[in-house]
């Protein structure tokens, strides 16, 4: 059993209102505070309160009177005390350990939002310099290979110090990438191209079609698979890929972990890939780091796994060797696929032949089908297939060039792209969309706290992060009462719990309003995760799609995936889908019988 040492208070400074809305409740009821010592001061810089650790008792009075959630007092076992490796402040988030890279290996790292994969990543490229647990310190980097002594960790840092080591970086928001970068993509490719690669990476990524177009120009899928190619281009000793899936389709990611895999073991060199896509990772990593804790207080990596091993500990939230539990729930998929209750249910809405034309340019034809009551179906095909342009044709947000739509019931509908500039508060949103349901105990027990939204209530749209701001447009459509609720890449920015959490919700609300749901996604877990039904689109992106009626997850997925030459298999533990190694037995035993989705 892990011994537990002393206790942590720690403040989240974006859940913080720093005594505008509370009158700094922590520092009025905290025994400390009372006694005379200064447990709690207030930054004057800031206004938020500074919680000293050498005074604080962890009583967790502060943490239960912060009306925000604000605070987190946490106990930390005693054998992490000598492996905190950076802390940013007094009463801070902190990083215990560090994930290993290995040469030749992709190593992956899976875990929640604000729990420090970023930050390890940024210390291993040399970008953020260990503090080792004291925020006041700048320890030279001889102190820094020192604490490292007797570890992998060592020589690799031995190496930054001296200037011998070369990270490459991936970073993780690339649609901020035009705003630093200009000109157009070959231009640009071709300026950092050293290693004589960038024709090849064009061709393998699926960029020859945008060579001549500007950065400023691009999709989001586009400026992602953009910026990989700069990344696998240059010289590097290292390359370091932060979520390299987001916007990528399910054919791109399968694509691109195979690419990274072959480079990887071609060049010799370590990768360190940061995944919320457990398939895809699956499918990448030869070994994996699950980084758990709390968020916004600390976060420590685990020891390094066998991929499915690592990535089954992390839904079952439980790691054997370390006798840690960081998880309640179990995340475990249905034993049993859920159409075959489909078949039982009423008719909600039916459609016909419909055809969508775009000047020319783009053609979707959707052949004939329905949508029962109570299933949720799950969409899923390229990026510019049509996907978006059905569900905008339910919607009503779209007009069929042919065919008509008459969809005789209430519809709430989630977009794919949540660009707001409204300063309007979230509470204020979510009241509005929810109407007489606000308040109650169910909205309050199966939306806003599964999505973990109550934080976020003072704060103005145009504030929110890409993860705060998916939850909450997921919140808002489904707190509108409605008979079919389109949601449109609900997973973007959300990490894996998030995600889960999210297709729960989903699920609670179709079930309790008897009402039915169409999901797009490109996240095969989730999909399966919440999928009763599957309607899959085909074609050819940005030119013609043509959507298949729903059908049941067998028939769609052995479509798909034999379209794309990938097999899959269900994890005996959990459930999950993992990717077949390519030529494996396996593999080419489920592609003889034409079963490519665990037969």
């Amino acid at each position: 059993m892990v011994s537990i040492g002393r206790r942590v208070a720690v403040v989240d400074r974006e859940r913080c209102k720093g005594g505008s809305k509370c009158d700094y409740v922590c520092q009025r009821f905290c025994p400390g505070v009372r006694t005379g010592r200064e447990t709690i001061t207030i930054d004057e810089d800031t206004n938020k309160p500074v919680i000293s650790e050498e005074l604080c008792s962890g009583c967790g009075i502060c943490a239960q009177k912060c009306p925000f959630d604000a605070i987190k007092v946490v106990r930390l076992p005693e054998e992490l005390e000598e492996e905190c490796v950076h802390k940013y402040e007094e009463g801070g988030f902190r990083l215990y350990r560090l994930p290993v890279p290995k040469p030749g290996k992709v190593t992956g790292v899976i875990g929640r939002n604000a729990i420090g994969k970023t930050t390890a990543a940024k210390i291993l490229t040399g970008e953020l310099k260990p503090n080792l647990g004291d925020p006041e310190a700048d320890p030279d980097w001889d102190e820094v290979i020192r604490a490292f002594s007797g570890t992998e960790l060592q020589e690799h840092f031995r190496r930054i110090a001296d200037g011998d080591l070369r990270p490459v970086m991936k970073p993780q928001y690339v649609e901020a990438l035009p705003k630093v970068v200009k000109g157009r993509v070959k231009d640009v490719l071709e300026d950092v191209d050293e290693l004589g690669v960038v024709d090849e990476l064009i061709e393998r990524l699926g960029l020859t079609e945008v060579t001549d177009r500007r950065i400023s120009d691009l999709s989001g899928g586009e400026l992602q698979r953009v910026a990989i190619a700069a990344a696998l281009s240059r010289d590097a000793d290292f390359l370091v890929f932060d979520e390299p899936c987001s916007y990528l389709d399910v054919e791109q990611r399968l694509s691109l972990a195979r690419s990274l895999r072959e480079i990887v073991e071609d060049r010799g060199i370590p990768m360190l890939v940061i995944e919320h896509d457990l398939a895809t990772l699956d499918y990448v990593a030869d070994v994996v780091h699950v980084l758990y804790g709390k968020r916004g207080a600390y976060g420590v990596v685990s020891k390094p796994m066998g991929v499915g091993k690592g990535i089954n500990a992390y839904l079952k939230g439980y790691l054997e060797a370390e006798n840690v539990r960081f998880r309640d729930e179990e995340v475990v998929l249905p034993e049993k696929p859920a159409e075959a209750e489909a078949g039982e249910r009423d008719t909600l809405v039916e459609y016909g032949e419909l055809v969508k034309e775009y000047d020319g340019d783009f053609r979707l034809e959707v052949e004939p089908g329905e949508i029962r009551v109570g299933e949720i179906i799950g969409a899923l095909g390229p990026n510019a297939i049509g996907k978006t342009t059905f569900v905008k044709l339910l919607a009503g947000v779209l007009e069929p060039t042919g065919g008509g739509v008459d969809v005789d019931v209430k519809v709430s509908y989630k977009p794919q792209y949540l660009e707001v500039d409204s300063d309007e508060p979230v509470e204020q949103v979510l009241r509005r969309t929810a109407g007489s349901e606000w308040g109650s105990s169910w909205y309050r027990s199966n939306i806003v706290e599964p999505l973990d939204l109550e934080y976020l209530f003072d704060r103005p749209l145009c504030e929110l992060s890409g993860g705060e701001l998916q939850r909450v447009a997921v919140a808002a459509a489904l707190s509108r009462e409605a008979d079919l609720y389109l949601l449109d890449e609900p997973s973007a920015y959300l990490d894996v719990e998030e995600r889960i959490n999210t297709a729960r919700v989903i699920r609670r609300v179709i079930e309790a309003r008897d009402a039915a749901a169409i999901v797009v996604d490109h996240d095969l877990l989730l999909l399966d995760y919440i999928s009763d039904r599957m309607m899959v689109f085909e074609g050819e992106p940005g030119k013609h799609g043509r959507a298949n009626p729903p059908e049941s997850k067998r028939e769609a997925m052995n479509r798909f995936l034999s379209n794309l030459g990938v097999t899959f298999r269900r994890d005996p533990e959990t459930r999950r889908p993992r990717a077949n190694k390519p030529g494996s037995h396996r593999d080419r035993e489920q592609k003889r019988r034409g079963e490519y989705f665990y037969a």
